[in-house]
């Protein structure tokens, strides 16, 4: 798959619900950490801090509340892709602990190269002055503060896809600066692509 097209975008998609339809909801539930309402046929999934739906049958994805809002709808082809291939082919690991640039992975120059560059410009230029508001942005998103750089905080977007971002604050000789660093376990089971959407939203969400 290539980032950017939309008919590439628009297959992953199809192509991620039909190996969900076909898919034994106990054993995505044992990898992924998600819930399945029997009732509703849906699988529940926690996004960040937030219940996001997944209904097969349907094809649809619905959740309520603000942050839902907005990852169901102005990030929703970040957000629908990511969901849709984490309950497809996330691996009950835990994450390893070890923290790697996304940029060290096959294809990872995406993550830092034109439209596809993550906003951490955005990000830094924020909360540079503030790391205390980025700290609690990052936990009002069900993050976990953390110990690097001046600031750091541990986002969850999936229960198995931990999210660093870590933030300088600006002085007097350098501008403010921030980092996305994933855990290590994560590349092996998602595509490159996927491992992309997932930390773009990471960012999109604290800005």
């Amino acid at each position: 798959m290539f980032i950017g097209k939309e008919r590439e975008w628009t297959y992953s998609e199809e192509q991620a619900w039909h190996r969900l339809v076909l898919s034994v909801p106990a054993e995505v539930c044992r990898r992924t950490g998600a819930c399945f309402d029997e009732y509703s046929g849906a699988y529940i999934l926690n996004v960040f801090n937030a219940s996001v739906a997944i209904h097969p049958g349907r094809r649809e994805i619905r959740g309520t509340g603000d942050l839902c809002n907005m990852l169901l709808g102005q990030l929703f082809h970040y957000s629908c892709l990511s969901i849709l291939w984490y309950l497809v082919q996330a691996q009950d690991i835990s994450p390893s602990g070890n923290l790697i640039n996304p940029r060290e992975l096959a294809g990872g120059l995406i993550f830092s190269q034109g439209s596809h560059a993550l906003p951490l410009d955005k990000l830094a230029a924020k909360y540079g002055g503030d790391t205390a508001a980025f700290l609690k942005k990052g936990v009002s998103l069900g993050g976990e503060c953390s110990d690097y750089g001046d600031a750091s905080i541990k986002l969850y977007p999936f229960p198995r896809v931990p999210v660093l971002l870590v933030l300088w604050r600006e002085d007097e000789e350098f501008p403010a600066n921030a980092v996305l660093l994933l855990d290590a376990n994560c590349p092996h089971y998602l595509p490159t692509d996927i491992v992309w959407a997932i930390a773009m939203v990471s960012v999109l969400v604290m800005l």
